[in-house]
């Protein structure tokens, strides 16, 4: 579950090896859920807050089994929330494949997978995300997502507990790296490079 294009196909390419194991649904955003799932992997990229209601949404759908999220933020309050909801697996992005297809095939057979929480967001040939072909780090990405979604910098920092100061240091190095120098031009080159989300695709 996850409003980007470029992330669903980077998901489904990163497990297709594991066929035998699962079956990938990519779902299309106009269209509503209509097959019992397994397991949804829902993705949590630029909210993650503690209090999301995607998760308690995706465990009352009758369609699907049992839901997993998976993540940069491997902080205890957001996994802890997350299970509270309802969640059974909880899954950094910094794992490879292999162990992500292990994973939710344990989760899909009644196990309860949870990360371990990290302090640092790996990065790597194995680690990617929108922007990254850009110069764009992963945390810069994330905040540009918010950007182009409308949020403030304060509603940017709460989503991503980091300091005012923080964002707005981040901010001018995404600027730099993009080439423009506005809030609007931000997130005019956000909507045209894939940052901007389609929120139907999450069926509620």
């Amino acid at each position: 579950m996850n409003d980007y294009e470029l992330v669903l196909r980077g998901l489904s390419d990163m497990l297709a090896p594991f066929a035998d194991q699962l079956e990938i649904v990519q779902l299309d955003a106009r269209t509503r859920v209509t097959a019992d799932v397994d397991v949804a992997l829902y993705d949590t990229f630029a909210q993650p807050e503690p209090d999301d209601e995607d998760v308690s949404r995706l465990v009352s759908n009758p369609r699907i089994r049992t839901v997993a999220v998976f993540t940069w933020k491997m902080d205890r309050e957001l996994i802890d929330a997350a299970v509270r909801r309802g969640a059974t697996g909880y899954f950094a992005k910094s794992l490879s494949g292999a162990e992500l297809a292990a994973g939710l095939v344990q989760v899909a057979a009644g196990a309860r997978v949870i990360g371990e929480p990290r302090r640092r967001v790996p990065s790597g040939p194995g680690v990617d995300w929108p922007g990254r072909g850009h110069g764009i780090s992963d945390r810069q990405s994330e905040i540009l997502a918010l950007i182009t979604q409308g949020k403030r910098n304060t509603e940017i920092a709460e989503l991503t507990h980091l300091s005012p100061n923080t964002i707005k240091t981040h901010i001018r190095t995404l600027y730099s790296k993009i080439g423009v120098v506005t809030r609007v031009e931000a997130a005019l080159w956000g909507t045209e490079n894939g940052f901007r989300p389609d929120h139907r695709s999450i069926d509620r």
